[in-house]
This record gives structure tokens, C-alpha cells and sequence, in this order.
């Protein structure tokens, strides 16, 4: 399960549990609605409560990820798990965001918003 919320060029994107397509294709759809109002977004991915995540999920990760390679600005994750800030790191070979990984969540909102780290 996914919970995003929305301000204005920002989404915070919290998982619980399994990440799977269904909540996947949830977190595309609001991509896409929020570049309708701005050219590039800043993502905020807490997946400090993540259980893991499905294959087709990865793939589909991908394929988005490079797809809107321009259309993000920042994308930061937190997450202690070092095969996600290993996946992190592998997406940032397909955008040109600033992806930078966190442990703290404070820390990345500070990042996210510009309030430290430019």
C-alpha cells in the first residue's frame, strides 16, 4: 500500500508493506498528474516501512524512470536497506534528477525542499 501526498511541484511518497504494480501504477498516475503543473517534480520516497516489492515492479520502476528522465529535479529516498539505495543508484543511471538517499526523514525533506546539501 502507498500513501502520496501533493504540494504543488512536490510528492511524498510513503510505502507499507509490499510494493506491488497496482500501487505502482498509482504513484505513475500521480506523476503525470503533477507534471500537468509543472515541468519538473521532486520526489520524496520514504520506504523505511517497505516489506519489499514484486518483479514487475522493479521492471516497470525502470522503464518510467527513464522514460521521464528530464521531469524530475530531486528524488530523494529513505531507507536504510542497501539493496534499495543499490536500486537508487541504478535509476539514477536513467534521469538526470539529483537522487540522493537518506536514513532520516527530516534530513531528505530538508534536502528536498533546498534547506541544506544544494
Amino acid at each position: 500500500m502507498i500513501a502520496i501526498e501533493k504540494e504543488k511541484d512536490l510528492l511524498t511518497v510513503t510505502v507499507f508493506g509490499e510494493l506491488t504494480l497496482s500501487d505502482y501504477d498509482e504513484l505513475e498516475e500521480a506523476v503525470l498528474g503533477s507534471l500537468k503543473k509543472a515541468k519538473r517534480i521532486k520526489l520524496l520516497l520514504d520506504l523505511t516501512k517497505m516489506a519489499g516489492f514484486t518483479l514487475d515492479v522493479a521492471w516497470e520502476d525502470i522503464k518510467f524512470v527513464g522514460s521521464h528522465s528530464h521531469d524530475f529535479a530531486r528524488i530523494a529516498v529513505v531507507t536504510d536497506d542497501q539493496w534499495l539505495t543499490w536500486m537508487s543508484w541504478l535509476n539514477g543511471a536513467f534521469t538526470d534528477a539529483e537522487i540522493k538517499v537518506f536514513s532520516d526523514t527530516g534530513e531528505a525533506s530538508a534536502w528536498i525542499h533546498g534547506a541544506f546539501g544544494d
